[in-house]
């Protein structure tokens, strides 16, 4: 008997937008974007969540908004 779990986690950017506010570490332009992820089980959507992230234009670092 073998049993298989086949869970996917698929993530794209639906929009990008500037953001106000600089990069604390090199002082680049900060851009925001949503992201959609969806939670799949055996190819069958379970779970969809928009998130904004931000992210530095310059150093491509993730910025964490506290």
């Amino acid at each position: 008997m073998c049993l298989v779990f086949v869970c996917d986690e698929d993530e794209r950017v639906i929009a990008r937008h500037p953001a106000p506010g600089a990069c604390p570490y090199c002082g680049g332009m900060v851009q925001a974007m949503d992201v959609e992820s969806q939670w799949r089980f055996c190819f069958l959507p379970l779970y969809f969540r928009t998130k904004r992230r931000f992210y530095c234009n310059f150093c491509a670092r993730r910025l964490i908004v506290q």
